[in-house]
């Protein structure tokens, strides 16, 4: 019976061609447009490491006297002090842990056959890499003999690496950053994440970083931080080492702790320090404040996904619904022109039912068609995004759930559309067009 209803609508749709594609039309272009928006939405919104994002976290120290305040909700930094993310690191606490801060380099080969670029860096220790799953294609992070010797070595990414290197194993390899020469212990995947969600301070949905320097060498070279940099007192700064001792935070800091008992073990670490902190001079306050806040949280709280982003989703929303509007007013004209033709049938033996299926039928056939189309105009949408505006890239695409929601959301657009007009039409009397007949 339902391949007859298909082959039913098949032959309503040729025999009014114009109100068909115009209701085909009408849901593509709705369609279109909320899946834009709703795939960028969905794309901020989504979590980007869900396997392990509760495992990993961001502590935050109020580090300001009392009486200070933060341009926070909470009052609390966005990011950690250099000494505060040095210590951190160097607890007695067995869990990856790592700081690290954005900065950028010349890079080149010290030839002339190689034009120099500047290419983003980020300062870490080794156990980044194991946090955040970072994939490798040659070689593997520096070891911690390297880093506790402040070694000279780098991990490149694939780009630099195809850039310099053809793509070939190039661990081994030294190149330049600046004036000093790295040695490459490692040579990373292209690390393709919708949102920045490890550095959001210095834009969340920013390409990653190209080259990884071991941290250390930041206080050895005095390398300058390319992201945020803050405080909340007056300090006279005058070189590197004031930075280093001062109360300017610029640091980010994430530490893994995959149970309850480590993230306790390390909550209390953070109130021991900050009271050892405060007997020092430091955190002078009454009472003591930290947070612990995993990925996820983290987004939210620094407000990833904007309030404007979720009204552009419902705007979107509300212009789909104009145009079920539009294909309601359509299909009450086809339907009720037909009411001769339903008439009959009904006389002949057709109950209301199948009247309303086959009707229902019709305009899912012309929702999926829609639906279809709106795929294309959505990619078109998300096209145009891309090409406006680079910092979108990663985010202006369409995954595999956005791809199967398009078809079923012009399903459900349709069927609310067109329930009225079936309903409608199904209850047709047969003894009025009889009795015209």
């Amino acid at each position: 019976m339902f391949l007859h209803y298909i082959d039913l609508s098949w032959r309503s749709i040729k025999r009014t061609p114009v109100i068909s594609f115009l209701m085909v039309f009408a849901i593509a272009i709705g369609i279109g447009l909320t899946m834009t928006s709703l795939s960028v939405y969905h794309m901020m919104s989504m979590d980007p490491i869900p396997h392990k994002s509760s495992a990993i976290y961001y502590p935050q120290l109020n580090i300001m006297d009392d009486g200070r305040e933060w341009h926070s909700s909470d009052n609390l930094p966005y990011q950690l002090t250099y000494q505060d993310a040095v210590n951190l690191y160097n607890a007695d606490i067995s869990v990856p842990k790592s700081p690290s801060f954005r900065s950028g380099f010349s890079v080149h080969l010290n030839s002339p056959d190689v034009k120099p670029t500047m290419e983003p860096a980020r300062m870490v220790n080794r156990e980044f890499f194991s946090i955040f799953d970072r994939p490798f294609i040659y070689g593997a992070p520096w070891s911690l003999h390297s880093q506790d010797t402040h070694e000279y070595v780098v991990v490149i990414s694939e780009k630099i690496n195809n850039r310099l290197f053809a793509g070939k194993d190039s661990v081994g390899q030294h190149i330049y950053l600046d004036n000093n020469s790295y040695r490459i212990v490692g040579v990373s995947a292209n690390w393709d994440h919708h949102v920045k969600y490890y550095d959001v301070n210095n834009g969340a949905f920013n390409s990653s970083e190209q080259l990884y320097i071991p941290f250390a060498i930041g206080a050895l070279e005095e390398i300058t931080t390319w992201g945020n940099l803050n405080g909340w007192k007056h300090e006279g700064i005058k070189n590197y080492q004031d930075l280093m001792h001062s109360e300017h935070v610029w640091i980010q800091f994430w530490v893994q702790l995959n149970t309850e008992a480590e993230k306790q073990q390390f909550a209390n670490f953070l109130m021991t320090f900050m009271e050892e902190q405060r007997e020092k001079g430091r955190f002078n306050r009454e009472t003591l404040e930290y947070k612990l806040r995993n990925v996820t949280e983290w987004l939210e709280y620094n407000s990833v996904v904007s309030e404007d982003n979720r009204i552009l989703v419902g705007l979107s929303f509300m212009f789909l619904l104009v145009c079920v509007s539009n294909i309601l007013g359509l299909l009450l004209a086809k339907f009720l022109k037909r009411a001769p033709e339903v008439g009959v049938r009904r006389a002949l033996g057709a109950s209301k039912r199948h009247i309303f299926a086959q009707h229902i039928v019709e305009v899912s056939v012309i929702g999926l068609a829609g639906g279809l189309l709106g795929i294309v105009i959505a990619q078109i949408g998300l096209w145009g995004i891309r090409v406006t505006n680079s910092y979108y890239d990663a985010l202006a695409t369409m995954d595999v759930s956005m791809l199967l929601a398009a078809p079923i959301i012009a399903l459900v657009a349709s069927f609310l559309a067109g329930l009225y007009p079936a309903w409608l039409v199904c209850r047709t009397q047969p003894a009025i067009y009889l009795k015209s007949q």
